[in-house]
């Protein structure tokens, strides 16, 4: 849909804003309303009744509480970027969980030139601190732009390296700081570069946010370069999201002898393209299209949905066949006879009433 919209009335747009932040509603159910509906006014209408077939009364999130939102990210100088705007990321969009809604500041058209991540361990080795400073701004000098999630160690060494061309995306609202040693950071890549937040303002960062928020940094790039990490890590969550949205992974080897270096060596052994210098990167990405040379795959599945096909499913019935254990959709889809899309709409009435779960690699679950 990039690039695509008629312009968004003030109406839709916060009509938009208010489906997002009801209970329940997910960047895949907000597609399927909006396919289903054709709009977000006409959802929010829709969406008590939903909920009702799926056995739950339903309050959609007030009018008053997204009235205070849009006038805090107007005082924090920031700005909304819908899907289907002509600014948003053309390679973000590609996803299928992409988010719906951002909150941005900063020059938006950096997310439209040649984009890579590198991201890395948060106690990184002064080495490697160095590595990341050095590569990021050879990046920048051949053209790319550097995206991280501000982290201390090597996604803030990566910012200063590229800057003003990088992007930040953080797991907090748009106006609130994290680390708090960054706020100089963060400040001037709004000012010089683009700041990007899923979260509404005000919302201060929660375990849960830094996956999503690596999907952000993997879903803007054309690649993503791991410079040392641990096998447990963020940063190798970055870089399986990378790897499942059809992108370059690479990675930086080091010493078998330092623990910092083993999720590198890891993705490597695994198939990432090994990389030791920015030439081997720029190369690497100049030419991607689309087809990415590293092998590195612990992949989840697609999601699929067809809105012309809107036929009935009970909810009951489908819920039958759920327990708390995540399913393939594909197989609901075989196990109930059902047409896809009346499963799909089985599932989106569970889920608005709050007893459905979505996993990734397109499975659901209850609710526990």
């Amino acid at each position: 849909m990039h690039g695509s919209a008629p312009a968004l009335s003030q109406d839709e747009a916060f009509a938009r804003i208010r489906l997002l932040r009801s209970p329940h509603i997910g960047p895949v159910s907000y597609a399927q309303l909006l396919a289903r509906f054709g709009t977000a006014a006409s959802t929010l209408e829709a969406l008590p009744d939903l909920a009702r077939k799926g056995g739950r009364d339903y309050r959609a999130a007030p009018a008053d509480r997204i009235e205070r939102e849009v006038e805090a990210v107007r005082r924090a100088g920031a700005r909304y970027l819908f899907h289907d705007q002509p600014s948003y990321p053309r390679l973000l969009a590609e996803l299928e969980s992409a988010p719906p809604i951002l909150t941005v500041r900063g020059d938006a058209s950096l997310a439209d030139k040649p984009c890579v991540a590198v991201v890395g361990a948060r106690n990184a080795s002064a080495a490697a601190v160095k590595l990341a400073r050095d590569f990021a701004g050879a990046l920048a000098e051949a053209g790319f732009v550097v995206i991280s999630g501000l982290a201390r160690g090597i996604d803030g060494a990566a910012h200063e390296g590229a800057m003003p061309a990088t992007i930040g995306v953080i797991a907090s609202g748009i106006d609130i700081v994290y680390p708090p040693q960054h706020a100089g950071l963060q400040e001037r890549i709004a000012a010089e570069g683009l700041l990007i937040a899923e979260q509404p303002p005000g919302t201060e960062p929660r375990g849960s946010h830094f996956p999503s928020r690596n999907r952000i940094i993997a879903g803007l790039a054309s690649g993503t370069l791991v410079v040392e990490a641990a096998v447990k890590s963020g940063s190798l969550i970055t870089a399986r999201l990378a790897a499942e949205a059809g992108r370059e992974v690479m990675a930086i080897p080091g010493s078998p002898l330092e623990p910092r270096s083993h999720g590198c060596n890891h993705l490597i052994r695994e198939g990432a393209v090994l990389v030791q210098e920015p030439a081997d990167v720029i190369e690497l990405l100049s030419g991607f299209d689309g087809i990415p040379r590293s092998t590195f795959r612990e992949a989840a599945g697609a999601f699929d949905y067809a809105p012309e096909d809107l036929a009935e499913a009970e909810p009951a019935d489908i819920a039958t066949l759920l327990t708390t254990a995540p399913v393939a959709v594909d197989e609901l889809i075989r196990q109930s006879g059902a047409p896809a899309a009346a499963v799909q709409l089985a599932l989106l009435e569970l889920e608005i009433a709050g007893r459905l779960q979505r996993h990734a690699g397109g499975k659901v679950s209850l609710c526990a």
